[in-house]
């Protein structure tokens, strides 16, 4: 009964796993706009799927396994003398075999007949001699007709056991073939959800620093306006990448940058050593654009030197789990305190470095290089939003991922210190969200 349950449930694999869901994952051009197309499965659809897929292969093979051994007791069976089958073929044999004995002892009777018919003499001796003949032939009549009778008895029993036997291999060779569909559907649709779970580049999502100077002066503090806009053709799920950072500082040295954000009446400070997600909008819109409140405080020890903020949307939608958004990559400079400091123009976005666009391994980091990331996370806080132009909500910090990777940075110049760190960050978050 178990072993019917099993391949009831393989041979529906088609059904569980449609294939025309499994194969209609998206394809997007790097750096589009893609919105979803007509009758694309969801990515939640997607896993479902698979999730589907490998149960229904799961059952498969262990229906296939009780397949094997009921195949490989069924045919141990057939081969028993005790089996009904098996006796009745023996029986059959016997008497069909006792039966053309039968047969040719009444053939030689008949043979023994005639020539006593031939050696006869007398009219008397003819005429006994023919009684015996026609007896004998007879008997060979019945004979013939009593062997036909239990060779076809015999044929019979052949066929029901060799029919016993075709249809044990027969019904074992069909949990094969749900196997064989439960494997084809699975590999389907793992390879559907794998290539939904590639990042998509999305040139439309832009993460822009409204108001923040090209100098700031040691001591003082100046508020800006991080500017995130879809421009997308996809409702997006949105988080907001940032860093800010002294050029060439290492970890675990004193933070001369203070950063603080907000999109509500509660402030909030990044730790300053790693990328964070802030401010999440959880269903951004086409068109539609929101504004997180920043404000950097330098340390009064600050002496000359070169920082950089790293700007980027990461995000999500419902076929996707990991869309990005590009870098952008802001210089500014620090000055000492009571410098003389005469109006500066904002910072504009640079390219962003080589590295930005890659999803590379933790590295070490090499000799002499900035900020070094042993064993960080990325930190994630969240914040819920209404979505629309300049639209906030309330504040809701949920702290960092655990189940993100340690970060790794290699060594050289400042923009490989700055785009590695956020480039790991934002690979820790899709795995993470995956």
């Amino acid at each position: 009964m178990k072993f019917r349950r099993c391949l009831a449930v393989a041979a529906t694999v088609t059904v569980a796993t449609p294939i025309a869901l499994l194969t209609a994952a998206p394809a997007f051009a790097a750096g589009t706009s893609a919105g979803p197309t007509q009758n694309q499965p969801t990515y939640a659809e997607l896993t479902q799927a698979a999730t589907d897929a490998q149960k229904t292969y799961d059952a498969a093979v262990t229906a296939e396994k009780e397949g094997r051994k009921e195949l490989e007791a069924t045919l141990k069976a057939l081969d028993s003398d005790t089996h009904p089958l098996r006796a009745a073929v023996t029986a059959a044999n016997k008497t069909a075999k006792e039966a053309a004995a039968v047969k040719d002892a009444a053939e030689k009777a008949v043979t023994d007949a005639e020539a006593k018919l031939e050696a006869a003499q007398s009219d008397t001796e003819k005429a006994e001699a023919q009684q015996v003949l026609e007896a004998a032939e007879g008997d060979l009549a019945k004979a013939i007709a009593a062997q036909q009778v239990a060779d076809a008895a015999a044929a019979q029993a052949q066929t029901a056991l060799d029919d016993a036997r075709v249809a044990a291999a027969r019904k074992y060779h069909q949990v094969q073939q749900a196997l064989e569909t439960a494997r084809a559907a699975k590999e389907a649709a793992d390879k559907a959800l794998a290539t939904a779970k590639q990042c998509v580049r999305e040139d439309g999502l832009t993460s822009l620093a409204v108001g923040l100077p090209t100098e700031v002066a040691a001591g003082t503090t100046v508020d800006f306006t991080l500017r995130v806009t879809n421009g997308t053709r996809r409702t997006l799920t949105v988080d907001n990448l940032v860093f800010f950072h002294k050029a060439g500082e290492d970890r675990g040295t004193k933070d001369l940058l203070k950063v603080e954000w907000s999109n509500g009446p509660v402030w909030q400070t990044l730790n300053g050593e790693e990328p964070q997600h802030i401010a999440r909008i959880d269903a951004m819109k086409p068109g539609e654009h929101s504004e997180v409140k920043l404000r950097m405080t330098v340390d009064p020890a600050a002496e000359n030197a070169d920082a950089f903020a790293l700007l980027a949307g990461d995000a999500s939608d419902a076929y996707n789990p990991c869309v990005l958004g590009p870098m952008k990559r802001y210089e500014f400079k620090l000055t000492p305190s009571g410098d003389k400091t005469d109006p500066v123009d904002d910072a504009k976005p640079g390219d962003p470095g080589q590295n930005d666009d890659e999803r590379p391994g933790a590295a070490k980091p090499g000799k002499g290089s900035g900020l070094s990331a042993q064993g960080g996370a990325s930190q994630q806080v969240t914040t819920t939003t209404a979505t629309g132009a300049g639209s906030h909500g309330s504040l809701a910090a949920t702290g960092s991922s655990s189940a993100m990777t340690p970060m790794a940075l290699t060594s050289a110049a400042t923009v490989a210190l700055g785009t590695g760190l956020v480039v790991a960050a934002r690979r820790r978050r899709s795995t993470s969200d995956v």
